[in-house]
Order: C-alpha cells, then sequence, then structure tokens
C-alpha cells in the first residue's frame, strides 16, 4: 500500500510539474541511461562526448548536475530528484539554450514514475544485477522495470554481455531500434570497431565506454573526435579515485553491490603487490538479501576486511555486519569497527608498502545517515586527515 501511495504521489508531481514548466522535454534530445552500476560513468561519458564537439549538453547525475552550464551539488544519496526539481532543471536547460540532456535514471524513478513526461530518444542499459529487491520484490520485477526505460525510447542501447538482460529478450526493441554494446565481436559497438585507449581501469569501465560510444554512434558523432574524448577522460569522484600510490594505495569507490564489489576488487587485485584491505558496510533500511553476497565477494578477492557502518539509519550496525558475515565461504574472521573513521583509521595503520586500502560504499557523497539524521561525511577528506596525521607522527 505504501509503495502505491508513493508511486501515486509521484505520479501526480511529475504531471503538475511537467504542465507547470511546459514540457521542456520535449525541447531537448533526452538520453536516459540506467543500469545497477556504471550509470555515473556512462552517462559523464555521454556529455563529454558532446560537449566535446560543442553541442551544448546539461546532465543530471548521482554526482551532480551541470545545467546550462552552472554545476549543482548533489553529494547525498538521491539520483533522480523529485519531479518538481526534475522539470525545473529541465526548464533551466531549455531556457539556458541546451539541445541535449543526458539523465541518470534509477529503478526507482521509473517505478514511482519520476520520470514521466520525460520523452527519451535514447535509453541505456549498462547492466542489471542483483540490487534494490527491498523496494522491486524479486530481481525479475527489478529487471523488467529497467527495460521500460528502453522500450519507452525511441532508440535503445542494451549491454549485450549482459546474460540477465537475454532472459527477456522478447523484451527488447527491435531492427534499427536496438544497438547492442559489449566486449565481444557479436555486439554491434565493440573494441573491434572502436579500438580506444583509456586510463580507466578494469573491464566494466571499457564496457561503460562501450555504451557511451554506442550513443555517440546513434547520434552520428565523429569517430576520431570521440575517441580523443575516450582517451582523455580521467573518470569522477568518487569512482576509484586514488588518494595515495605510495608507499600504499588509498582507493575510494561508490560500489556497494556485489556486482560492482566484484569488478572493482578483481580489478584492484591484479595491481596490488602485497595486501587488498577492504572497507566497507551496508546501508540500513535497503535490500537485506544483498549483504551476504557482498560479504562472499569481498572475502573472494580481500586479504584483509575491515567492516563498518554505510548509511545504517535506524538499524544497528552489528546486525548489518553479521548480515554480510554471514556471507562468507572461508568462514574469514573481520575486523569490525562501527565508527566508519576509525575502521579507515585502522585500515590505514595495518598497510604496509605494497598494500591497497579501498574504502567502497560511500564514494561522492557528503554525508552519513545515523538514525534519521544526516551528518557531514566525506571518505576523501578523512583519508586525508588521517594520512597527514600520521605522517606527522612520523
Amino acid at each position: 500500500m505504501i509503495r502505491e501511495l508513493k508511486n501515486l504521489y509521484h505520479l501526480l508531481l511529475a504531471v503538475l510539474a511537467s504542465f507547470w514548466y511546459g514540457f521542456p522535454g520535449r525541447k531537448l534530445t533526452v538520453i536516459g541511461v540506467t543500469g545497477t552500476d556504471g550509470k555515473t560513468t556512462t552517462t559523464t561519458l555521454i556529455h563529454e562526448l558532446l560537449k566535446a564537439i560543442g553541442k551544448k549538453v546539461s546532465m543530471i547525475s548521482t554526482v551532480g548536475a551541470v545545467i546550462a552550464g552552472k554545476t549543482y551539488d548533489i553529494g547525498f544519496h538521491v539520483t533522480n530528484p523529485d519531479p518538481w526539481d526534475l522539470q525545473k532543471y529541465l526548464r533551466q536547460s531549455v531556457d539556458g539554450g541546451d539541445e541535449y540532456m543526458v539523465l541518470e535514471v534509477t529503478s526507482h524513478g521509473i517505478d514511482q514514475n519520476r520520470v514521466w513526461g520525460i520523452p527519451f530518444a535514447i535509453g541505456v542499459i549498462t547492466n542489471v544485477t542483483h540490487e534494490h529487491l527491498d523496494w522491486h520484490g524479486t530481481f525479475d520485477q527489478y529487471l523488467l522495470t529497467k527495460l521500460r526505460l528502453v522500450q519507452w525510447a525511441k532508440r535503445a542501447v542494451i549491454n549485450r554481455d549482459d546474460p540477465s538482460l537475454y532472459t527477456h529478450v522478447n523484451s527488447y526493441p527491435t531492427g534499427d531500434r536496438l544497438t547492442t554494446f559489449g566486449l565481444g565481436k557479436n555486439a554491434d559497438v565493440n573494441p573491434t570497431i572502436y579500438s580506444f585507449t583509456t586510463t580507466l581501469p578494469g573491464d566494466y569501465n571499457k564496457s561503460n565506454i562501450l555504451a557511451a560510444l554506442a550513443v555517440g554512434q546513434i547520434l552520428k558523432l565523429d569517430k576520431q573526435e570521440m575517441l580523443k574524448t575516450v582517451a582523455g577522460f580521467e573518470g569522477i569522484v568518487g569512482r576509484m579515485e586514488m588518494m595515495q600510490k605510495k608507499p600504499f594505495r588509498v582507493i575510494v569507490d561508490f560500489a556497494h553491490t556485489p556486482n560492482a564489489l566484484l569488478q572493482v576488487l578483481s580489478t584492484v587485485k591484479k595491481t596490488t603487490k602485497g595486501k587488498l584491505i577492504h572497507v566497507f558496510g551496508c546501508a540500513g533500511l535497503r535490500d537485506h538479501t544483498k549483504r551476504p553476497l557482498m560479504g562472499e565477494a569481498s572475502e573472494q578477492y580481500a586479504d584483509t576486511i575491515v567492516l563498518t557502518e554505510e548509511d545504517t539509519r535506524i538499524e544497528n550496525v552489528s546486525e548489518i555486519m553479521d548480515d554480510i558475515s554471514s556471507g562468507f565461504k572461508k568462514k574469514k574472521v573481520a575486523h569490525r569497527y562501527p565508527d566508519r573513521r576509525e575502521a579507515i583509521a585502522y585500515a590505514l595503520k595495518i598497510a604496509t608498502p605494497g598494500d591497497t586500502v579501498i574504502l567502497t560504499g560511500k564514494g561522492h557523497e557528503k554525508s552519513l545517515c545515523r538514525g534519521t539524521t544526516e551528518y557531514p561525511w566525506s571518505d576523501q577528506e578523512t583519508v586525508k586527515e588521517l594520512l597527514e596525521k600520521n605522517a606527522h607522527k612520523k
């Protein structure tokens, strides 16, 4: 009942906002990007591809928004703003003379009707893996919600390498409406066709790049200009962000799903000479079923696991850590620090030359939710303060 009321509320708000602001999305080429992981990187790169050739383009992503040339910080726990703010941003984009809007779209945004009234020229699905089952109930329902974006859009871009997407192949757009991307040669857009170079690590980032290139291909952007932009793209805040390289590496990443942890940790492990030390937790009042899967993913690659808080809200942090630990197959004993700052301090204290300390779950976010209060927080600033403090002690 609560879900239905929330969806109805957002639908009514979206209808009112669309009429109030004059359906601004109709005056823009709107590109929507959804998926469990990789949305923000893909959204940002599409924005960069268009900007590089002089197109007037706005963007709304998890990290922030760029509207008619002005940057807005969105550092809390939201991707799709409520419909009123979303339509307001679209109107500002139109009034600023933009031609394009690149919009990161969540399954909540789709299911709750937050994006109602926005005509999508292109819909992109980066991948679909385990997440948000607390809201959607089943993985199948979550997947079908994601697919609604590409069903709405005039053109669809889908990850050919994602096996879960092909369980619902009959839900796909067909013919000229569909473009696939992937690392394999059976995809329409692949590394053989687009031989790009990138500083971004991991196959998952190569996949994100190919998704962006597929959009560029549909928009008929110049191939060489796109490859040049990709080569110069250094990523975004809170996504494999290197805080220190020597004597040991410290990395901050937003990974907060089982698949994201597998991708990120496996990538980092390959380039770690010493121990891989992983600091993470799991959000309270969210999908409980992913917690043991996250524990299993961490145990698979991390030599030392440090469990801690991550927006516990009104849940007990010890119980959340128990849920994560229940996924350990090797019965590894994790170090437990309910306070995130103390957890990070411990990880930095035990790190030795050649090790990698990676903090996941917060990434770009600027707050930490304890109880019902949002407290100012930054993994990056905490790392800087602690490293500086440790340096003074030597």
